[in-house]
């Protein structure tokens, strides 16, 4: 068979730095290219203010970073190849909504806001909606219907409701022109079908059970007495959201024959309906039940499935929803994670970056300290690793939290920050660099074990993401503080291929992701096997770890 006549979809990954596409034969689950683009505004460090856990997207960054590494996969696969692209699907972080006008136009696409940050997406890091978070969960707690009962019972700072009412709250501008909002998972395929209009776009059921407190239980999203009840403002979305969502094995239409010009693909290009990055992640790792998925970059998500028979009524208290179809349609998709995993390492780097950056540039040439620091970066984490690695675990060790970015589960909490306690005078930086490793461990340990009390089996763990498969010391200290062995995803961008095998699905060559992982799926490179020893020593680290946090907590 001549690869002309095999089906081939494009999976669009939409990370925290960049637009990854990948290419894959569906036919035979053959990765074909692999393509990375970076947000140019975000690289600048525009609309962003860390101080105040700022963090903002323009969508021109999306629009222009999809476009360009689209268009460069088709120009370098084999001829033949783009004729025969028939699906296309698309992930994204989240929550990283944005306010739209009647027409379905993001607002920082309009001239009056092409600079204001409140008119851009909210990405899923930023954390300035904390007040409007507690107010949610207060209201909840004492409403007829807790709408946060699938939540975990917390509503996130991280989330839809909590973002929009701050934005709306603190620049009255943006208020005169808001009229709906949109997840980015459901805006990318609703520009490339041209679909854009609030009421029309295809909503993602993961997104919107997950983030935004959506349940058929309750008819859909909270009622308008409650958003109003929670501040009248919100009654400007009154009438033109959603009701009805959908899972991502559902065609949201074709591209448009604009997006189909642009891009150099047929307007007979089936657009999956969008979904959270981790979730289509979990999906390219092969997912199953009992399977804890910990996809891992700058932040986590930890992501499961489960039988309706054995999920029955229960509500899953502490994690950030339990959601049907949010992963796998037909099963329940339960999701965690921790709001900073790789970022805490980039912190610690750039804070022993911090001197050369600053004084390098005055006492040398400019270009040449431009790239000794750049250097310097590449190099800094790696022989901290090495160095770390040497070290024997041990109670004079200092033990750190994790929560520099806040808490996502279990129990989310925005106001929590890190700790690094028993620093003394010979404490080194690769043996803090050690702690905050351990740290993200015991963050993990909490999480699962979070499941593991609420009687919801976990048999395997894999992981997925660039840590999982660049840092075996990150990785095996995971293992043996989680006493578990953790199988990492042969392919390097899960998060693309789990959305490449939506998108097949969606354009028909497969009935059912499942049948789409089994022929797409890549197995896996490596297992981590727990050392007994040291998680036996780990433990007591752990319950420090543990009386840490509550030390935090009681002093907010």
């Amino acid at each position: 068979m001549n690869k002309t006549d095999h089906a081939y979809v494009i999976g669009i990954d939409f990370g925290t730095d960049s637009c990854r596409t990948l290419l894959v034969d569906a036919t035979t689950g053959e990765e074909l290219l692999s393509v990375t683009e970076f947000y140019p505004r975000w690289r600048k460090g525009y609309y962003c203010n860390p101080v105040i856990n700022q963090y903002r997207q323009h969508p021109l960054d999306y629009m222009e970073s999809m476009e360009l590494a689209i268009k460069q996969t088709l120009s370098i696969c084999p001829e033949g190849i783009a004729g025969n692209v028939v699906g296309i699907a698309i992930d994204t972080t989240g929550s990283t909504p944005i306010l739209l006008d009647r027409n379905g136009t993001p607002l920082s696409l309009l001239p009056e806001f092409s600079d204001n940050p409140n008119a851009m997406f909210v990405l899923w890091k930023d954390h300035t909606a904390v007040k409007e978070a507690s107010e949610i969960n207060e209201l909840a707690k004492r409403w007829k219907i807790d709408y946060t009962a699938y939540s975990g019972s917390t509503y996130s700072a991280e989330w839809v409701w909590a973002k929009m009412l701050h934005i709306l709250r603190v620049d009255p501008a943006i208020r005169k022109f808001a009229y709906s909002w949109v997840e980015h998972c459901d805006w990318m395929p609703a520009l490339l079908t041209g679909n854009i209009l609030p009421e029309k776009i295809y909503r993602s059921r993961c997104a919107a059970g997950h983030k935004a407190m959506w349940c058929e239980k309750w008819g859909g999203l909270p009622s308008f007495d409650f958003l109003t009840a929670l501040d009248p403002l919100l009654d400007l979305f009154n009438g033109h959201l959603y009701h009805s969502t959908y899972t991502s094995d559902t065609c949201a239409g074709y591209l448009s024959e604009e997006w189909a010009d642009r891009l150099g693909l047929s307007t007979q290009v089936a657009v999956a309906v969008g979904a959270l990055d981790c979730h289509m992640g979990a999906v390219g790792a092969e997912i199953s039940e009992k399977t804890f998925v910990r996809v891992m970059g700058t932040s986590t998500c930890d992501v499961m499935v489960s039988p309706y028979d054995e999920i029955k009524d229960s509500q899953i208290s502490g994690i950030c929803g339990q959601v049907d179809g949010s992963v796998i349609p037909g099963m329940v998709g339960l999701e965690a994670g921790q709001s900073a995993f790789g970022d805490v390492y980039a912190w610690f780097k750039d804070l022993l970056l911090w001197p050369l950056e600053t004084l390098l540039p005055s006492v040398c040439d400019n270009r040449d300290a431009e790239n000794l620091i750049q250097l310097l970066d590449s190099k800094i984490l790696p022989l901290l690793t090495e160095e770390a690695e040497k070290i024997l675990v041990s109670e004079s060790v200092p033990v750190s939290v994790d929560w520099l970015n806040g808490r996502r589960t279990p129990d989310a909490n925005q106001n929590v920050t890190g700790l690094i306690s028993g620093l003394t005078l010979g404490t080194s930086a690769p043996l803090l660099f050690k702690s905050l490793v351990e740290a993200t461990a015991f963050g993990s340990k909490s999480i699962v074990d979070c499941f593991l009390r609420q009687h919801v089996e976990i048999e395997n763990i894999t992981a997925i993401g660039g840590i999982s498969l660049k840092s075996p010391f990150i990785m095996q200290t995971l293992a043996n503080v989680l006493n578990m062995p953790i199988k990492v995803a042969r392919s390097e961008q899960a998060c693309a291929l789990g959305a490449a095998m939506f998108a097949a699905v969606a354009a028909g060559v497969y009935p059912k992701v499942e049948k789409a992982q089994q022929i797409m799926g890549k197995g896996f490179i490596t297992q981590y096997t727990p050392d007994e020893e040291k998680h036996r020593q780990y433990l007591s680290l752990y319950q420090k770890y543990l009386d840490l946090g509550n030390f935090i907590e009681t002093r907010l």
